[in-house]
């Protein structure tokens, strides 16, 4: 055989495309030939599979080897290449079953001895191969677990480039290589905390609810010590757990991040950066591979930004086109990439650089001009994407003595999911499931509730006092509240609540 055929997956954020590899030996002087808009790191396989092969015992033809990545035209970048790239030039000059070959894709770096070492994105890349009608991986041990994740695939698991050859039907002599343990991930704690552990804070709880009934963004205002952040940490604890799809996008971001996956975890996602993030630490970046940022890795759960006030401008402004499409676009220099970014944003901010200004008891020394500097932190753009605006103070002892029976987690959980079933009730002829995914056209036409019904927001509109944005927002979270009020139909009340839920702290 002349020229041999596998398959490799090119890999552009989660989305992945089935690239066939070809080998073709001629008689010329020896040399190992790549092509196919191939990156550095890829460019460099043909050293590593020439001393893989060697030492594993695995003969080469001592003539020239060319290996086309096919389509030319999509780039091709990472080791992941390195197995599928041997595979096909072994297959040119040792007798292996060549359809056993061709209907396999090969994920996986090699080592001078000839080892499979692990690389990241295995499983998005598996779920690719399924999606593009193969039914059979060679992965690297180290990556076995996640790729088995992907149903209705068959793994194989390779310690060594022998074994792969032997599973193919070809003959090596060299012996196998000891196993490598496998890299273990931290083990998760998948155990919600405990939302009656927020005392003294009931409005803020019925707002948190609200904003886990619906997928609504919230801005928490208040002193250090309020209990901004004990909140924003038992948001996923109410959310409702992941099905298969939502869990398998989790993972597989996870997995692109480098991450070890071993399950499909139920549990929202939870991702906090500190303060001194950068804007491509939130969108992701890197050279050569873009790896996603903490804007994707939040998909489909929650990203809390404690201490928004000390959050660069530009940072906080990076988040306004993923709250608005749900998805992230990130741009380097000839690569581009596309995440998921369907995340609930948290953001908890003091009232002043201090902590101190407005608070009963407390003495506020900031200047009036770093006040305002640090409240234009947050954009109008921004604050205009949020829903729900609560202030916090500090709990007193006598509202906690005043506070009614604390929410658990198992009672909020359970009404939020009573909520969301009967807004997935509601919208179940359209394309979307929460109120917060609904489009404004849709909620001012076909959904559109009697007139008088919305006529604060009307007047606010007309004053300038409300955009037009803002005024979906409303709606939105005002059907939230009817849902969790068990209404069929939007009531003014609802509204007037979405509205204090927004502004009336504010105002």
């Amino acid at each position: 055989m002349t020229v041999a055929r596998t398959w490799a997956i090119a890999l552009s954020g989660l989305r992945g495309d089935l690239v066939e590899v070809e080998a073709d030996v001629s008689p010329q002087m020896p040399e190992f030939a790549i092509i196919g808009l191939a990156d550095k790191a890829l460019g460099e396989a043909g050293r590593r599979v020439r001393n893989a092969c060697a030492n594993r015992g695995l003969d080469l033809p001592k003539r020239r080897v060319t290996v086309n990545l096919s389509p030319a035209s999509l780039p091709k970048r990472g080791s992941g290449f390195d197995v599928a790239i041997a595979v096909a030039a072994l297959a040119t000059s040792v007798r292996m079953d060549a359809d056993h070959v061709a209907q396999t894709v090969h994920l996986g770096e090699l080592g001078l001895d000839g080892r499979l070492r692990p690389v990241p994105g295995v499983l998005p890349a598996v779920v690719a191969a399924h999606r593009g009608g193969v039914r059979r991986v060679v992965v690297p041990v180290a990556n076995a677990a996640e790729a088995r994740l992907v149903e209705g695939i068959e793994v194989f698991a390779a310690v060594c480039l022998a074994e792969v050859v032997r599973w193919h039907g070809g003959s090596c002599d060299a012996p196998d290589l000891a196993p490598v343990d496998a890299p273990t991930a931290a083990a998760a704690d998948d155990a919600p905390l405990e939302l009656a552990d927020v005392v003294g804070q009931s409005e803020a709880v019925d707002a948190l609810v609200v904003a886990a009934a619906g997928g609504h963004h919230i801005l928490m205002s208040g002193p250090p010590g309020a209990g901004k952040t004990m909140l924003a940490r038992r948001l996923p604890g109410i959310l409702p757990p992941l099905d298969d799809e939502a869990a398998l996008s989790v993972a597989s971001v996870r997995s692109l991040a480098g991450e070890t996956v071993t399950r499909l975890s139920r549990t929202p996602p939870f991702e906090s950066p500190h303060h001194g993030a950068t804007a491509a630490a939130l969108i992701g970046g890197g050279s050569g591979i873009v790896r996603p940022g903490a804007i994707a890795r939040a998909s489909e759960g929650v990203l809390f930004l404690d201490e928004g006030g000390e959050f660069p401008a530009a940072v906080l402004d990076a988040l306004r086109q993923p709250l608005e499409s749900g998805v992230i676009q990130v741009h380097r220099s000839g690569v581009s990439a596309t995440y998921p970014a369907r995340f609930q944003l948290v953001i908890a901010t003091n009232p002043c650089p201090c902590g101190q200004y407005g608070v009963a008891g407390g003495s506020c020394e900031c200047a009036p001009q770093a006040i305002r500097r640090y409240t234009r932190r947050l954009s109008g753009p921004l604050l205009d994407r949020i829903d729900i605006d609560l202030r916090l103070q500090r709990v007193s002892s006598a509202r906690q003595a005043s506070d009614v029976q604390p929410t658990s987690t198992a009672q909020a959980r359970e009404v939020v999911a009573s909520a969301r079933a009967r807004a997935a009730h509601r919208w179940a002829q359209t394309p979307w499931r929460r109120n917060a995914d609904v489009p404004g056209t849709w909620l001012r036409g076909p959904a559109a509730p009697a007139a008088d019904v919305l006529r604060p927001l009307d007047t606010a509109l007309r004053r300038g006092a409300l955009t037009l944005r803002g005024y979906d927002r409303l709606v939105r979270v005002a059907w939230t509240v009817a849902d969790l009020a068990g209404h069929d139909d939007l009531r003014a009340d609802d509204v007037g609540r979405a509205l204090f839920l927004r502004q009336g702290s504010r105002t």
